[in-house]
């Protein structure tokens, strides 16, 4: 059989070539289209958004948390007290216990400290107080800061990450529920036409 009595004949070549190199394809829907510039849109996002998000907000828990680290040095003081009663116990987790000391200008003052079991009475311990001669915990310390800023960082990069996939999850599913509403209207249009040759 020559090509000259054949039902099918093709365009010219160049054209779809042209068209092969563009990525023309006439079984794309518009759906496929957006959906395919969505997801570079959320390859960018995650590509470029999520180093810039995660390093910006784990900077800024980190110069927030520094300047707690500041002010709680500025605030807070160690003094030597001394127990005013001895702490029972012989295991490891730290007991409140009543504490002494007296203040840079003399005044004596009293408190609860957490001490170690086992502790007589009398003996010396250290505590932090703030200005009001309040006992109080240790300041935070730099390690506190970057710890914060770490932590920070990463949970902002994984919200960034879980919110491109779940964007891309739902509009997925906007779409396939999109195609799938179209399919069934079109097979609705096909249906009787395709099924009528079978009661011939």
């Amino acid at each position: 059989m020559d090509a000259q009595g054949s039902p099918y004949t093709p365009g010219p070549p160049s054209r779809r070539g042209e068209d092969t190199a563009k990525g023309a394809n006439s079984l794309r829907r518009t759906s496929d289209r957006f959906e395919c510039w969505f997801r570079r849109v959320l390859l960018v996002v995650l590509v470029v958004g999520l180093p810039m998000a995660s390093v910006s907000a784990g900077l800024a828990a980190y110069e927030a948390s520094m300047r707690s680290v500041r002010v709680q040095a500025a605030e807070r003081h160690q003094v030597t007290a001394r127990l005013t009663s001895a702490v029972k116990g012989s295991d490891w987790a730290k007991r409140p216990a009543q504490v002494r000391w007296t203040d840079a200008d003399g005044t004596a003052r009293t408190g609860s400290a957490l001490v170690k079991p086992g502790t007589s009475k009398g003996a010396a311990v250290r505590v932090w107080v703030d200005r009001a001669g309040n006992v109080v915990t240790a300041p935070a310390t730099t390690l506190n800061a970057t710890a914060s800023g770490w932590l920070i960082g990463g949970m902002t990069a994984f919200g960034v990450a879980a919110g491109s996939y779940a964007a891309r999850e739902g509009m997925r599913r906007v779409l396939d529920r999109r195609r799938y509403a179209q399919w069934d209207a079109e097979w609705d249009l096909v249906e009787p036409r395709w099924s009528a040759r079978f009661r011939r």
